[in-house]
């Protein structure tokens, strides 16, 4: 796997409004892994670019936190700036390639900023640091039933519940984000499953800090495409056009998400198995 290290030479700092209030530059750019659903596969097969002017990133994040106010607290945090900082990467599998304490540092020292990202992986080596609550952590869950399709070598989806609380324990603020939610035969009583480790494993008393992101699949038509050619097997679930229906991104593009009055009681489904089994596992929002 090419991993290649760049200046950086663009630092746009997008607002993002649901996982945290922005997305900052990219420290990283590509994965090392192979979801069959994810979109960085699209804009980068292949490879993995890793900036080198780590500095400059931060002086932006430090100067975007000054300059542009936000009003707190709001659904991402309470009282911080919150910042994607792994948007196009999963920064806990590339931390080795990162001057990662560095950035962490900056986030732990910094009156108003919180960096945050979502990951697959269990680095234990993160655990050795002590952000003191300005590193969020989302580790992303399905059940292991659909990681096994779509997200093969990430780590288990039973190592990651485990993690929750080893990592809180750490230091860190962790959410866990269930995405992508992908509709089939069983999906809820797989759910429910997964639900109970939740319940099993979190530490009691860390779960009601442990809140979550519901986020149901868009896939992409030249994703679609790929996958037919090197993962047949997976669009058996993601390409379903009995359910799904096609709508055109802001960006041009061909997506297809599930139908929109099928969505809702999707949804409706979800969050009532949610409220029944895990109650204390706050959604902080779902689409």
């Amino acid at each position: 796997m090419l991993i290649k290290k760049v200046n950086r030479k663009t630092f746009t700092i997008r607002p993002s409004g649901r996982s945290t209030d922005f997305i900052s530059p990219s420290f990283g750019h590509g994965c090392l892994y192979d979801c069959s659903y994810c979109y960085m596969k699209r804009h980068k097969p292949k490879g993995l670019s890793v900036a080198k002017n780590t500095g400059d990133i931060l002086t932006e994040i430090n100067n975007h936190a000054y300059f542009t106010p936000v009003d707190k607290p709001n659904q991402t945090h309470s009282e911080f700036t919150t910042y994607d900082i792994s948007c196009n990467e999963d920064f806990c599998l590339h931390a080795k390639h990162h001057d990662w304490k560095r950035i962490f540092e900056f986030f732990r020292t910094h009156p108003i900023a919180m960096g945050s990202f979502a990951t697959k992986y269990v680095n234990p080596n993160l655990t050795t640091f002590d952000p003191q609550g300005k590193i969020r952590i989302r580790f992303s869950l399905m059940p292991q039933k659909m990681a096994d399709i779509h997200e093969p070598n990430t780590s288990k989806i039973i190592d990651r519940i485990k993690a929750i609380s080893a990592f809180i324990d750490a230091g860190y603020d962790v959410h866990v984000n269930y995405s992508p939610v992908i509709v089939y035969d069983g999906w809820l009583e797989d759910y429910e499953l997964l639900f109970d480790m939740m319940n099993d494993y979190v530490d009691h008393g860390y779960k009601k800090q442990v809140l979550s992101e519901v986020i149901f699949l868009t896939h992409n038509f030249s994703k679609h495409v790929v996958n037919l050619e090197k993962h047949p097997e997976t669009e058996l679930t993601l390409w379903t056009p009995n359910i799904q229906e096609t709508k055109q991104s802001q960006y041009g593009g061909k997506n297809i998400r599930y139908n929109y009055e099928l969505k809702r009681e999707y949804i409706d489904q979800f969050k009532l198995l949610h409220k029944k089994k895990i109650p204390w596992n706050k959604i902080r929002y779902i689409f």
